[in-house]
């Protein structure tokens, strides 16, 4: 008889096909109570969990006895209570390196159109303002030979030092929970504390997992001590920022542009975007400016 497994993220067929060749799999949606409760007989049985993006706290192994493996399709786990599968010695497992390139693509990219304004002179052009030549408040700013902070010299840390030096020829400031020589050997790459990097660098990117170190690692008091024409990239895990914080910096004036994946709330969304002209929206970056 083979294995009984949930399964609640939807995978490609050929992946789904596979998973089934060698595990008797339920699907289902979710993990909420009114989900599990529907299956509960599966839930009762199954040895594995797989999927993302869901909360896997003690409550819900409470309900799956016979766990005894789960995985999820995440480089983050902060959604699974690790000390509660300890304590049934349940196996958690995650996928750290399946998009580490990726991600730093995505970094650079939002390091590229957030300097040079590329969603903002989109959002101009489609409500046609390119009327004719454009000034300097189109230009944005260079990238090239500017310096990169690193908050996280991990995988995409260094995945993404690698494409700001060889290809932008940038300075690399880095900090972390300790020296990385090779970022250092390959990258030149300058260890140092973090209000450092923050008074230094021209750009901050957060690449940090969350944990009780981590949470609300960057505030009001760091975003003061940047430049006043710094740009803020968050690649890591929401909370990371302290929302309310950010929240409070737009409606102040402290930050006059911001779009960010770390929205968590409907108020913090709508205090992101409520009133606020079109350059103040960015796609998980920060461009943080001081009087």
């Amino acid at each position: 008889m083979k294995p009984s497994v949930i399964l609640y993220k939807t995978l490609p067929d050929d992946l789904l096909q596979r998973l089934e060749e060698h595990f008797s799999v339920t699907q289902v949606k979710n993990l909420r109570p009114e989900t599990v409760s529907q299956h509960a007989e599966a839930f009762a049985q199954a040895e594995g969990l797989l999927g993302s993006s869901e909360k896997v706290d003690a409550a819900l192994l409470e309900k799956m006895p016979k766990l005894r493996a789960t995985s999820t399709v995440s480089v983050g786990y902060d959604n699974f209570d690790v000390e509660a599968l300890n304590a049934r010695r349940v196996l958690l497992m995650h996928t750290p390196t399946v998009l580490t390139e990726t991600v730093a693509d995505t970094v650079m990219a939002l390091v590229l159109s957030t300097a040079r304004r590329v969603v903002e002179v989109a959002e101009r052009v489609k409500a046609g303002e390119w009327t004719k030549s454009i000034g300097p408040d189109w230009f944005g700013t260079d990238v090239h030979h500017k310096t990169l902070g690193i908050v996280g010299m991990g995988r995409i840390g260094m995945a993404l030092a690698q494409r700001a030096h060889f290809g932008f020829g940038m300075p690399i400031l880095y900090n972390a929970r300790r020296q990385h020589p090779q970022a250092e050997e390959r990258f030149n790459a300058r260890y140092c504390d973090l209000d450092t990097l923050l008074q230094e660098a021209d750009f901050v990117c957060l690449i940090l997992p969350l944990s009780e170190e981590t949470h609300h690692l960057f505030g009001q008091a760091q975003f003061a001590k940047m430049k006043s024409s710094a740009i803020f990239i968050n690649a890591g895990r929401g909370p990371v920022v302290d929302e309310q914080a950010l929240i409070a910096a737009l409606q102040n004036g402290e930050i006059p542009r911001c779009r960010s994946r770390c929205v968590r709330t409907r108020t913090a969304g709508q205090g992101l975007t409520a009133a606020e002209p079109a350059e103040r929206r960015r796609a998980a970056a920060y461009r943080l400016r001081h009087p």
